[in-house]
């Protein structure tokens, strides 16, 4: 089942997009970065694969048409987190995801709204994947707080993210962690074969953390 759903906050709707496949194993959230939607073809390929491995996913507007336009709000790690919350309690309400352990991906600025929601809400989320993340615009103090499983992807090519991502991970607090470098890769994973190596990395981390408590 995939389904275009609105999220209602206040008087703003969010608009996304609902995958659940039979028997879903959890959900995984996706956290967009600067620039991007619901639309993005790099995470809708990530999400399918996922879904054909019993994941559902939802894939979400973090803001409106009308805040994107205000350039600095793609970098606003407190609005985008505060949405990011709000769009998990929506999906722990919701009728057919209510019973589903929650992951994020996260995805440039996404990444870091993912993290500090992952420190905020723990135990409810129970993994975290950053693809050609900004995990450095979390907070030092938050990624200590950080608990749940956390795997750092970062193309190899992609010189000055590999610094921010490698910076970022010494500062995450007692969870699981790693940081994987897909070579031949810049940032957008747009080279033959790479985005299918980050969508089998995330593949496997959640298969492995994300139902560990079910």
């Amino acid at each position: 089942m995939q389904n275009e759903v609105q999220i209602k906050i206040n008087e703003m709707r969010l608009g996304g997009i609902m995958g659940i496949p039979a028997n879903a194993q959890g959900i995984v959230i996706f956290v967009h970065g600067s620039g991007s939607s619901r639309h993005s073809p790099r995470n809708k390929f990530v999400a399918n694969r996922l879904q054909e491995n019993g994941f559902a996913t939802l894939l979400f507007d973090l803001l409106t048409p009308i805040e994107d336009l205000e350039y600095m709000n793609r970098f606003n790690t407190d609005l985008l987190s505060k949405r990011l919350e709000f769009v998990t309690r929506w999906v722990q309400r919701n009728q057919y995801t209510k019973n589903l352990s929650i992951g994020y991906f996260g995805a440039s600025t996404g990444a870091a709204a993912a993290l500090v929601d992952a420190a905020g809400l723990k135990p409810d989320i129970k993994a975290v994947v950053s693809r050609g993340g900004r995990p450095d615009l979390t907070e030092d103090s938050t990624l200590a707080q950080v608990e749940c499983p956390v795997l750092l992807i970062v193309g190899g090519d992609d010189d000055v993210v590999i610094d921010f991502n490698k910076k970022a991970f010494k500062k995450i607090g007692s969870a699981k962690k790693e940081l994987s470098i897909v070579e031949g890769a810049t940032h957008l994973f747009e080279e033959p074969g790479k985005l299918e190596e980050v969508a089998d990395l995330a593949v496997e981390w959640f298969k492995k953390w994300l139902m560990v408590d079910s």
